[in-house]
């Protein structure tokens, strides 16, 4: 089972999309708990949270956060991100085998504008998912940092589902 971090603000139709595509790991029983890291939110954000069933912490020291999870895995991810079909098989059978942390590869239809941002340098580390064993995230976290931060620097391996990218929401 895993834990599902998504850190916002004033984001609340990019977390609507993200939260409807995670509806299915939820009813397969890969999704533990979602936790939303509100940073301030003005728009709608918490009601969102609420009605979809989630915890929504405002404003939280993440080192604690992570600690209070409730599963051994944990996956970062960006409101408007969308984990596509397969996902739920693939991060099942990583967390059961793997030991190290793991991103969804990008979709293949939007390859194009991940190579144009990552040439320019403007990927966020969590932009296609990181999945991270909790005991890592806990050993990594300190107190006031992002998500982003959280799923810097990360030795990964690539799992073999994807993910279209919250950035391409911003482009729709």
């Amino acid at each position: 089972m895993i834990s599902v971090l998504i850190e916002c603000k004033d984001q609340e139709k990019a977390l609507a999309v993200t939260l409807a595509s995670l509806v299915r790991g939820a009813i397969e029983g890969l999704v533990a708990e979602v936790v939303i890291l509100d940073r301030g939110s003005r728009d709608g954000t918490a009601l969102l949270a609420d009605a979809a069933g989630c915890r929504f912490l405002e404003n939280p020291d993440l080192r604690d956060v992570v600690r209070s999870t409730r599963a051994d895995w944990l996956l970062l991810i960006e409101p408007g991100a969308r984990p596509l079909l397969g996902w739920i098989d693939h991060v099942g059978q990583h967390i059961a085998t793997g030991r190290q942390a793991a991103r969804l590869r990008p979709s293949r239809e939007y390859r194009l504008p991940f190579m144009a941002r990552w040439r320019r340098g403007r990927l966020s580390a969590i932009e296609h998912g990181v999945l991270i064993p909790k005991r890592q995230a806990i050993a990594n976290s300190k107190s006031g940092q992002s998500l982003e931060s959280l799923g810097r620097g990360l030795a990964m391996t690539r799992l073999k589902c994807e993910i279209v990218p919250a950035a391409v929401l911003a482009l729709t």
